[in-house]
């Protein structure tokens, strides 16, 4: 309590200081599960190519007007006084909107407070930070008081949901007031626009439909929304492809069970995958179902370091090797282990992606999971080990 407490009178020092400046821009929360980053980035292509001056803060990026740079907080809802910084300079830049991308665990530390939000987005909602919360429903229940907070703020307010998620009625009653407006959004909404790109093949259709869903009542119109959509670049560590030929490699982020099984189903057969799970005690549960469902979809699975922390990282790989079928065989009294023929453990995690790379076959695809566009890998005692995904992968690919 003292904690929560202290995390508070910090948010509200930080808007007395930067002088309140949401209340002068339009101020959006993106919360969820997963795909924030990527609605976020959707949303700001089809704001900049509508003329819109926009600023966003994110796991990947902080941008105000046409100044961007990485986040390397390594912090997706970082504290400090870092957001109301970060809306007082939008406000000084001349920005009509800002992006937020808003966590259940700034939510708990207080981080949404203080800010006049003018509109929530809900992604979706799946098994994460568990351990953290205690439980499912208080997860849940930090992302719903994010919307009552918004809700209960003087004047009306947007709310854009995913209908299809299992959870949209919570947040459609967080949401429920006289003069808000409740927008409900389908990944199926998108299947009458005819996108003539290659760029979203690998965006899910749930998040395109909430960028479309969040900017129609703008006034942007459905020619600047289709134009802008058909040239979004994509998003640095969200389903990035590195080669496309003579077999594809990507990268992407996912880290929980749900996200690695939407991945591996959108890139159907002949998988070769690369992943680890993250220590720190973080959601421990999920490991053995990872390997699990790698089993199903992927032929090859390397198995390798993400973010251990403290914890013993071979002692994180043989978690997820226990959803791995046939890894373990029992004969009496004495286990014997038989090395599956289809899986390695590889704790380097650059042996573990030339591995991959070596074992590739032509129209075959490697997926490499954890890390995205993540600066670094933390290890024991808060170090930390300077990491690009993307660069390694390419030094790999060209011999190096």
């Amino acid at each position: 309590m003292l904690r929560k407490f202290y995390h508070y009178c910090l948010t509200l020092l930080g808007a007395i200081i930067y002088r309140f400046p949401s209340s002068r821009i339009f101020v959006v929360g993106v919360t969820g599960t997963k795909g924030k980053s990527t609605v976020i980035e959707l949303i700001n292509s089809i704001l900049e190519a509508a003329g819109k001056k926009t600023a966003l803060s994110s796991s990947i990026r902080v941008k105000i007007a046409d100044k961007s740079q990485r986040n390397s907080t390594d912090n997706t809802m970082p504290g400090r006084f870092f957001i109301q910084r970060f809306l007082r300079k939008a406000v000084n830049l001349d920005c009509e909107i800002a992006l937020i991308e808003v966590t259940s665990q700034g939510i708990s530390q207080n981080r949404h407070r203080f800010i006049d939000w003018s509109a929530a987005i809900f992604t979706n909602l799946a098994a994460e930070h568990i351990e953290a919360h205690k439980g499912f429903e208080n997860y849940r229940q930090a992302k719903l008081s994010f919307f009552e907070y918004v809700k209960n703020q003087e004047g009306a307010k947007l709310f854009f949901i995913n209908k299809d998620d299992l959870n949209a009625n919570y947040f459609i009653e967080a949401a429920r007031k006289e003069n808000s407006k409740i927008v409900l959004y389908s990944g199926n909404d998108i299947q009458n626009i005819n996108l003539e790109t290659e760029n979203l093949k690998f965006v899910f259709p749930e998040n395109i439909a909430a960028a479309i869903a969040f900017c129609l009542p703008q006034g942007i119109n459905q020619g600047i929304i289709k134009k802008a959509l058909e040239n979004f670049p994509g998003v640095p560590g969200r389903m990035e492809i590195i080669q496309e030929e003579p077999f594809k490699v990507i990268i992407d982020y996912a880290h929980t069970p749900d996200s690695l099984e939407k991945i591996y189903k959108l890139l159907g057969s002949r998988l070769i995958c690369v992943l680890g799970s993250a220590g720190g005690g973080r959601d421990k549960w999920k490991r053995p179902k990872m390997g699990e469902i790698a089993a199903k979809y992927c032929t090859k699975i390397i198995l390798t370091n993400e973010d251990p922390y403290d914890e013993n990282p071979q002692e994180i790989l043989n978690q997820i090797e226990t959803g791995i079928p046939n890894s373990r065989i029992y004969s009496g009294r004495y286990a014997r282990y038989i090395e599956h023929p289809a899986h390695y453990k590889i704790l380097n995690r650059q042996e573990a992606i030339k591995k991959a790379v070596s074992l590739a076959q032509k129209n075959d695809t490697i997926i490499i999971t954890g890390k995205g566009c993540e600066s670094c890998i933390h290890i024991k005692k808060g170090k930390k080990i300077p990491w690009d995904e993307k660069k390694i992968v390419e030094e790999i690919l060209s011999g190096g």
